[in-house]
């Protein structure tokens, strides 16, 4: 298992690679290439499942000297938490090239080329260890998809391209400012220079100096989740991407902004995260965007913008439960993040089904789907109840574990919390009744069914809900160690407080083995 890790993070751009030397004019071989590579990089991500032990900590980690004068080292590895997102990437990666097959007809070469830089660059986020390789990998990811929005868009992509660039760069000036800040404190307080995040753990922060950097960190990732009121850019995002470049912003792009949270604020900030300050702040921001990005859905009428506001409502009850500070709602924040990037995934995905049999997304201009395009219906309610979190598909599990942690942390999280979650099943069963029920209208009449091919992209998201929806068990066992370690940096003694078995302790470890 020597560098799997490696193999995993470089396998898209060894595809890359390949793509360059085939013509532009042989379309045919680029989309079997496109997807040839993809589905090998799902592949060579598998043996870390198999591979994993959830007693431990970070797995399958490579270090190598990368800018000795800086301090800045190559090093990767993952925990639960990244194995979860790792494998999110790959299989979320895979499927959006799959679908891109008959939506993008003019220059290919580069689309394809770009989804897989896109991918390195996702994967590096997940698998960083070294604070400066993360930036980079960070900042990376903001070029393809730059351009993906802003060539193979809607009728405002430049504009929609252009706001995710500003937006997104103006938060990751003020992140790396607060690496900075731990850079050089490291320094000061050490007398070595490293980006090192198990360096970076060590320092002991002045009050006001970590306020500062948990609010320079918080800009960074709260632009990216995105949370109210950094949530601007998203809908034109969404609405103006190609569906595969949707699918991917959704599934993916917005974790990372949760995983910074999880990954470096929590941990490397622990004063300043569990100021009550602080947390009320994260907890009233996070159901405003619920709540708003719930009401928003209710007054929309193109398809794709209604489940890009739902994507404001759902990370916000990620954000909840991550600053709940307790093992239920940050373990049930990351597998929210994941069961979102399922149910969303495949929301756009139908937009795109429908859009490229009918060229529109006004939700008026459908109806009826059901009489002719039955498995797409039943595709559509499958990923429309995953959405709402009923059981027994995956957003159940996720929704439960997060109102838990929620209300102990308050009443009133967990009760606002709920109300998203109404509001959230009205939405979505009002989008279908108004698309797939009631009478064809004339140009709907001679719709084609899904594909083989279509139903291909799907089944491999339906039968992952389905898995978490009925055994989440696996998932909560692999997050164990991660999330108690979280808890217990911001939380120390919280599970002796709380008389819980705590997964660090050594016999409680011996016991998981």
């Amino acid at each position: 298992m020597d560098h799997i890790l490696s193999i995993v993070l470089f396998a898209p751009l060894a595809g890359l690679l390949v793509l360059l030397f085939i013509p532009s004019s042989n379309a045919r071989a680029i989309k079997l290439w496109a997807n040839v590579a993809a589905f090998v990089g799902f592949l060579v991500s598998l043996p870390l499942v198999f591979n994993f032990d959830h007693t431990k900590d970070y797995q399958f980690v490579e270090k190598a000297s990368w800018i000795p004068t800086l301090g800045a080292t190559y090093h990767i590895g993952i925990d639960g938490l990244g194995l979860l997102l790792v494998m999110l990437t790959t299989v979320v990666g895979f499927l959006a090239i799959l679908s891109s097959w008959n939506a993008i007809h003019d220059r290919l070469k580069e689309y394809y080329a770009f989804f897989m830089l896109l991918q390195t660059g996702m994967l590096g986020v997940f698998m960083s260890l070294d604070f400066l390789l993360f930036f980079v990998f960070w900042e990376t990811v903001l070029v393809p998809m730059y351009f993906i929005i802003g060539i193979w868009g809607g009728p405002r992509r430049v504009y929609a391209a252009i706001k995710f660039m500003i937006y997104t760069l103006i938060g990751s000036v003020l992140m790396f400012l607060g690496i900075l800040t731990l850079y050089f404190q490291h320094v000061t307080q050490f007398s070595a220079k490293s980006f090192d995040i198990a360096d970076l753990m060590r320092l002991q922060l002045s009050g006001p100096l970590s306020w500062w950097v948990f609010w320079a960190f918080f800009v960074g990732f709260a632009v990216k989740v995105p949370m109210f009121p950094f949530h601007t850019w998203l809908p034109d995002a969404h609405t103006e991407a190609p569906t595969a470049g949707s699918v991917v912003l959704a599934s993916v792009l917005l974790k990372m902004g949760t995983y910074g949270f999880l990954r470096f604020s929590l941990p490397l900030l622990p004063e300043s995260a569990k100021n009550p300050v602080i947390i009320n702040a994260m907890g009233v921001l996070s159901i405003i965007g619920i709540v708003y990005g719930a009401l928003a859905c209710l007054m929309q009428k193109d398809w794709k913008k209604l489940v890009a506001y739902s994507s404001v409502s759902h990370l916000g009850f990620c954000t909840l439960g991550i600053f709940s500070l307790n093992p239920a709602g940050i373990a049930g924040s990351i597998l929210q993040q994941i069961n979102h990037g399922i149910s969303t995934g495949m929301l756009f995905l139908i937009v795109g089904v429908v859009y490229e049999r009918r060229h529109t997304r006004e939700i008026s201009e459908y109806g009826g789907l059901l009489k002719v395009m039955p498995v797409f219906t039943i595709i559509f309610l499958l990923a429309a109840l995953s959405s709402m979190g009923m059981p027994p598909l995956n957003g159940f599990i996720g929704e439960l574990t997060i109102l838990g942690g929620a209300y102990q942390m308050s009443f009133n999280w967990a009760f606002w919390a709920a109300v998203g979650i109404a509001l959230g099943a009205a939405y979505l069963l009002w989008l279908f009744q108004r698309t797939m029920l009631g009478e064809v209208k004339e140009k709907n009449a001679l719709l084609k069914d899904l594909s083989w091919r279509e139903i291909a992209v799907f089944a491999p998201l339906v039968a992952w809900a389905f898995w978490i929806g009925l055994n989440p068990q696996p998932y909560f066992r692999v997050l164990e160690r991660p999330v108690a370690q979280i808890v217990e940096r911001v939380r120390p003694g919280y599970y002796a407080e709380h008389h819980l078995p705590n997964p660090l302790a050594p016999a409680a470890t011996a016991s998981l083995r």
